[in-house]
């Protein structure tokens, strides 16, 4: 079981932000530690990050044990996760719609490479069936924030030859908690530490560490329970 916790934005450019945010993440149990390369990066933007600070977050990640994770918005950006070494990719869901060639050029890399379908209307998925590849699908409702009725559309049975994992914009962690029971393997979830704060919509959806890590030590549980469950010759 994996577990995100989503800075994103979230440490509002502040990069003494971004090193306590890393630091309560692992502390709350997360696995990886994920920000957004490419989105509102201009110099002077809220989410400016070059290749110093990518270093550096990348340093303090390493420092807490715990593993840096960006979703990849430009070409540039991916050229910043080269310069970095992260260890495996995340593509948006607008980047889904807005950038397919940029999806298929970080896919054909061969890294494991998570995708959230937000965005996507179609039946088929968007870039072939994940069974033997380097893919990974994460449902996901594109709506900040999500509210229950939303996650109707939830698949019933998570499997990696489907749907591998859930990325989360609803209140709480209760729909993160669902997809597990119903075999989701990764969950990403929206990490602050001021849920209050009006700079990033993200943060009123977002989950505090104790949140965190009620839906790390809870979510945990039921993966191993469920595992078993399902791996059961008598079933």
């Amino acid at each position: 079981m994996i577990f995100i916790a989503e800075i994103g934005m979230n440490y509002e450019g502040n990069m003494d932000f971004a090193y306590e945010m890393i630091k309560q993440a692992k502390l709350s149990g997360a696995d990886i530690a994920k920000f957004q390369f490419g989105w509102r990066n201009k110099p002077g933007e809220i989410n400016f990050i070059d290749l110093k600070s990518a270093l550096q977050l990348k340093d303090w990640c390493d420092y807490w044990e715990i593993e840096l994770l960006a979703s990849i918005i430009t070409e540039e950006s991916l050229e910043l996760a080269h310069d970095v070494g992260l260890n495996r990719y995340k593509i948006a869901s607008r980047t889904v719609i807005d950038n397919p060639a940029l999806c298929e050029k970080i896919i054909s890399e061969g890294k494991e490479t998570l995708i959230s379908l937000g965005m996507w209307e179609k039946d088929d998925f968007p870039f072939g069936n994940p069974e033997g590849t380097n893919i990974k699908y994460l449902f996901c409702c594109s709506k900040y924030p999500n509210y229950p009725v939303d996650l109707i559309p939830m698949p019933k049975i998570f499997t990696p030859n489907t749907y591998y994992g859930y990325s989360d914009h609803l209140h709480g962690i209760e729909g993160c908690l669902l997809a597990i029971s119903r075999g989701a393997q990764l969950i990403e979830k929206h990490f602050t530490l001021n849920k209050a704060s009006q700079t990033i919509r993200d943060h009123t959806l977002s989950a505090l560490p104790s949140e965190f890590k009620q839906l790390t030590e809870l979510g945990g549980t039921m993966a191993r329970l469920n595992n078993i469950i399902s791996n059961s010759k008598y079933i």
